[in-house]
């Protein structure tokens, strides 16, 4: 994964909204394989501006897709306020959030996914390129092996604290909770933000893993933190994966299975009213953080049809009891309106500007 925010720079609507245009159609390329511009590496000669930067040539598709989000601030300005949806509100800060405003918010972003890292930062760099002038980039991450799956035909991956994450979350399968949790359904919206309809939000958070501390903790605690077996992911008190968690359940000592303050009894959907959230996020390494340290962790990505009915009061549950904020901390955090797809004779411009 790469995904990168930016901030517009512009001060024409004309410009950005041909900007959007002009990605619209070196994506669709892109997805296929193609360069961003027909012959666009060295097809305009020795003396012409390559219009593709060259690094994916023949290197395949590799299952390239390309997501864009537009944040709340975007909103302010182009003459775009009575679009904005009005659940498109700047996320609100959480208990012992860390975070730096060098790498959260952003006007626009960009989520380019793939088989193969370089066809991923291909994707994004060219995009960029075509936005000269009229976008800068305002912060970027790389990410690598999700840590959710979002199908039931993928085995449940792992985070680098070695725990299986997203056992319980929304699969691509399930159409009908994802009409109910991760789609914006027309009745949410109304005039001019009706474009939203079919879309979702896209909550992104840069979570640090202190992983050295967790390193040095013993497996039971461990297990305990999370409320989960480290081999197999099943519930502590239990023997599966996927079954049902009890959170009834008991130890020998009389004490619950899963303890009161476990990630998973906190952020399951039967103790939040019902609230799910479709999650996506990935592993990230970012070299050191120049204490001798890895700067490493989750790069958390969910999609979700209302961020402030669904993400907010989770991430504050989790904010205030979770035991697991003793080795992680949120250090990045942005929101944004991740468009529905588009029609054959539709594109980013026309569909954000409504012309």
């Amino acid at each position: 994964m790469h995904f990168v925010a930016l901030d517009v720079t512009t001060e024409s609507a004309d410009e950005l909204r041909e900007m959007l245009t002009a990605w619209t159609r070196a994506a669709e390329r892109m997805t296929y394989g193609a360069e961003a511009a027909p012959g666009g590496a060295v097809g305009l000669g020795p003396y012409g501006v390559p219009t593709d930067t060259g690094e994916a040539l023949d290197l395949p598709p590799s299952n390239l897709t390309i997501t864009i989000g537009y944040g709340p601030t975007l909103f302010e300005r182009f003459g775009l306020e009575a679009r904005r949806p009005d659940a498109l509100e700047e996320l609100p800060g959480f208990m012992g959030d860390d975070l730096d405003p060098a790498t959260s918010g952003g006007d626009i972003c960009i989520q380019a996914c793939a088989d193969d890292p370089q066809v991923a930062v291909h994707a994004v760099r060219n995009l960029i390129r075509l936005g000269f002038g009229v976008v800068s980039v305002r912060w970027s991450q790389l990410g690598f092996g999700r840590t959710s799956s979002t199908s039931s035909s993928q085995a449940t991956p792992r985070n680098l604290f070695g725990f299986k994450d997203g056992t319980a979350n929304i699969m691509a399968e399930d159409t009908a909770a994802l009409d109910e949790h991760v789609w914006v359904a027309p009745s949410d919206v109304s005039g001019e933000a009706a474009w939203m309809a079919g879309g979702s939000y896209l909550v992104a958070r840069r979570i640090r893993m202190h992983i050295e501390v967790w390193d040095r903790t013993n497996l039971q605690e461990q297990q305990d933190i999370f409320g989960r077996g480290k081999l197999k992911g099943e519930p502590l008190g239990g023997t599966d994966e996927f079954e049902t968690i009890d959170f009834a359940a008991k130890r020998m000592d009389g004490e619950p299975a899963i303890p009161m303050v476990a990630h998973v009894r906190l952020a399951h959907s039967s103790n939040l009213g019902g609230v799910r959230i479709l999650r996506r996020g990935y592993n990230f390494t970012d070299g050191s953080d120049g204490q001798g340290h890895l700067n490493a962790g989750l790069f958390f990505i969910a999609f979700m049809r209302d961020a402030h009915k669904q993400f907010v009061p989770m991430q504050r549950a989790l904010a205030a009891k979770d035991v697991l904020n003793e080795y992680i901390e949120h250090t990045g955090s942005a929101l944004f309106a991740c468009p529905p797809g588009l029609g054959p004779d539709e594109d980013w411009g026309t569909q954000l500007f409504g012309r």
